[in-house]
């Protein structure tokens, strides 16, 4: 049957829009596939930070001075100096912390690796009290009860705000700590101005999560080490620094 000069007209404008619709959505398409194949890739290992992005190397870095305050591994001479700062429920720190140790042996003689707290109070609330935990650590057993204290901690928590801070006074007593004098100084809260400047330092040093250390070089040059790099990668640039 004929179709109306009406019904001929309202076909063919659907025809149109059946067209349009089509089109459009393989341009469209088109658009997203193009988008996804030109994205930038996302760092494998990015430093924890609040917004889950590594931050780009600064083009100046301020860090401030070694200290007798700070606490040093290594040969406390050595002209290449590693300052990191670190948080203790942070598991890229956690990760990381064993290949400075590694660094510690393998270079005894070159490098000073220099401990600093950064806690992210925003994403690891305990991490600011542990860290004053470790501060209270080194008053009562010096630079070696420092680091055992340290090492300990990374060696136990299960990092993310995961650890339970009344356990703290047993890592303390673990590493020969005495624990009535290790409670009273972490309960004192005495360390936390300390903690609070260290994590003032590392925003000055263009910080933006954890771990983040920098490298500086006998003759004053800054090198940002971002997230918690493979070993292989923080030797090469070792090794460049001691054979020049």
């Amino acid at each position: 049957m004929a179709l109306s000069t009406k019904q001929g007209f309202l076909a063919g404008i659907g025809a149109a829009l059946a067209v349009f619709f089509v089109v459009g959505f393989f341009v469209l398409l088109f658009m997203v596939l193009r988008k996804e194949d030109t994205a930038i890739p996302q760092a494998a290992n990015p430093a924890a930070v609040a917004g889950g992005t590594a931050p780009e190397a600064p083009l100046e870095i301020s860090v401030a001075p070694v200290t007798d305050a700070d606490w040093v591994r290594g040969n406390p001479d050595a002209g290449i100096t590693l300052v990191e700062f670190s948080d203790l429920e942070c598991p890229f720190c956690q990760s990381f912390h064993p290949s400075l140790v590694r660094m510690i042996d393998e270079y005894p003689d070159d490098v000073r690796w220099v401990y600093r707290h950064f806690p992210l109070s925003s994403i690891h609330p305990k991490a600011p009290k542990e860290a004053e935990a470790a501060e209270c650590a080194g008053e009562l057993g010096g630079n070696d009860g420092f680091w055992a204290f340290v090492d300990r901690l990374f060696e136990i928590t299960p990092a993310n705000n995961g650890f339970n801070l009344d356990e703290l006074p047993d890592v303390a007593e673990y590493v020969g700590l005495n624990r009535a004098d290790f409670s009273t100084c972490l309960d004192s809260g005495k360390y936390a101005s300390k903690v609070s400047d260290q994590a003032d330092q590392a925003v000055a040093a263009s910080a933006q999560g954890t771990p983040y250390s920098v490298i500086v070089t006998p003759d004053g040059e800054k090198i940002p080490v971002n997230g918690a790099v493979p070993y292989s990668q923080l030797k090469s640039i070792l090794d460049s620094l001691v054979s020049s």
